[in-house]
């Protein structure tokens, strides 16, 4: 064999490697595409809005505090979108599928509000029912004569003729963690 058939022969047998590589680089994209259509198109078992899920959860502030959990009780069922949670709640959830667990960082702003100190309030004690004693500390519902609605105040501060509350609520200003498990979704 000629030397230049040696070395037609290596070049040929090189270029047959690359167009495998080539080959198998084209079939290694496709296999990937088809993946990734089949979890889009098949995989619909995440929540979205409009569905309605059951979730369990625990929440705690930043020093570790436990304010609120499910976890001996029954799930929290509500519906994606309707606005019943708070919207760093709702963000979460969203995406989550059967089973998923995760724990998440909610800021005020996705929570309860930053602190508002215009929502503390002086009043006169004839202002109140004749009935209500209050307590520094503790907290009491409200209702509004103007328009009827519940308001959830604590008193700050009691003195013979005067009454400080905060309109705030108990977790505004606050970041919340939450460690959720999505148990149920049902479709509209």
């Amino acid at each position: 064999m000629k030397k230049s058939e040696k070395v037609k022969g290596k070049e040929a047998a090189e270029a047959s490697k690359k167009l495998q590589v080539r080959y198998g680089l084209l079939v290694a994209a496709g296999i990937i595409i088809v993946a990734v259509l089949w979890v889009v198109m098949f995989n619909q078992l995440v929540a979205k809005p409009g569905d309605t899920v059951a979730i369990y959860y625990t929440g705690t502030l930043d020093d570790g505090t436990v304010f609120d959990t499910n976890l001996n009780a029954s799930p929290l069922s509500f519906t994606l979108g309707s606005g019943m949670v708070i919207p760093g709640f709702e963000e979460a959830v969203t995406g989550m599928a059967v089973n998923d667990s995760k724990t998440v960082k909610i800021p005020p702003e996705k929570a309860y509000g930053t602190y508002n100190s215009s929502l503390i309030h002086v009043l006169n004690r004839s202002a109140l029912p004749a009935n209500m004693t209050p307590v520094a500390g503790q907290y009491y519902s409200i209702r509004r004569t103007t328009d009827g609605a519940v308001s959830v105040v604590k008193i700050l501060n009691v003195t013979p003729t005067t009454i400080t509350w905060d309109e705030n609520h108990e977790l505004a200003g606050k970041n919340l963690t939450f460690t959720l498990r999505l148990v149920s979704i049902n479709r509209k």
